[in-house]
């Protein structure tokens, strides 16, 4: 008898592969890229066929999102807040990374343990009681300037997304700079270097790839964020996931749906633009921490 010969395991999982990520990648596209067809479209398309390609560029929609939704000052809220957070957040976990991992000292365990509970914080838990403490002290800062400062402060808001971000920044670098060879801090050290030289000069530079997907991760988090924008800034300056829902609602009472998918590509453009940037980087980043083990 003749033996049939079928496909084998791997080529099974190969196709398996290839038809995952297909789908994956369709799910993603095809809905960004609808998104971006109907903020050009007028509104009368929106009836006629909603899946349909626009008949023309309508930038009408973007001049309303941007002067009558105000979406270009929450564009600018959102570009500084996440800018000074990102700015902090790495001030301050790049060297308590790189010490928590490189040396011993007392009180060096205690100090790892509190980073790793931290990464088991939600955020929407602490949102209130974060409030209820700006607020008291607005209270007490106003007997004094007369003025609040802690609520509705962009500097304040980017503290606090640094503050929350930091657990597991400093535990992704910290596993990252555990990674690298001690060889090169020995030499800085027999080139005179001490140890905040060598930190800054040697093995920064090092843990560059790591450093981006930090970067990139945290500024998805602070870009997106909206429990705490909306609870910490009730005055005017609302971040861009605050405009955009108060965009959102406007435009869907009034029927009017081009401006509110305008308004979402105007939030999502930032995001594809700064993957586009990094994305080299960041596969290398993703895949050097196993090459160094």
């Amino acid at each position: 008898m003749k033996k049939t010969k079928g496909l084998s395991t791997d080529t099974l999982f190969r196709l398996f592969n290839y038809v995952a990520l297909i789908t994956l990648a369709v799910t993603i596209i095809v809905p960004v890229a609808w998104v971006f067809f109907a903020s050009i479209k007028q509104n009368a398309e929106f009836y006629e066929n909603p899946w349909s390609l626009p008949d023309g560029v309508y930038i009408q929609n973007f001049v309303e999102a941007f002067v009558e939704a105000q979406m270009g000052e929450y564009l600018l809220n959102s570009v500084i807040v996440t800018a000074l957070s990102l700015g902090i957040l790495l001030v301050v976990a790049l060297p308590a990374a790189y010490v928590l991992s490189r040396f011993r000292f007392r009180g060096s365990n205690v100090l790892n343990s509190v980073v790793k509970a931290g990464l088991f914080i939600n955020v929407s838990y602490i949102a209130v009681p974060i409030f209820l403490m700006l607020l008291d002290w607005d209270s007490a800062i106003k007997m004094i300037i007369g003025d609040p400062f802690f609520l509705n402060n962009r500097f304040i808001l980017a503290v606090i997304y640094a503050s929350t971000a930091l657990p597991f920044t400093i535990f992704l670098l910290s596993s990252y700079f555990q990674t690298l060879p001690s060889d090169f801090e020995e030499a800085a050290s027999i080139d005179g270097a001490g140890y905040f030289r060598t930190m800054i000069s040697v093995m920064f530079p090092m843990a560059k790839p790591s450093i981006i997907i930090v970067i990139l991760f945290n500024f998805l988090l602070f870009w997106n964020e909206y429990i705490l924008a909306l609870t910490l800034m009730p005055g005017d300056n609302k971040t861009l996931p605050v405009g955009l829902l108060n965009l959102m609602a406007a435009e869907r009472a009034a029927v009017n749906y081009g401006p509110m998918y305008a308004g979402m590509v105007i939030a999502m453009l930032p995001t594809i633009i700064l993957y586009i940037i990094v994305q080299k980087r960041l596969t290398q980043g993703m895949t050097v921490g196993g090459l160094k083990g």
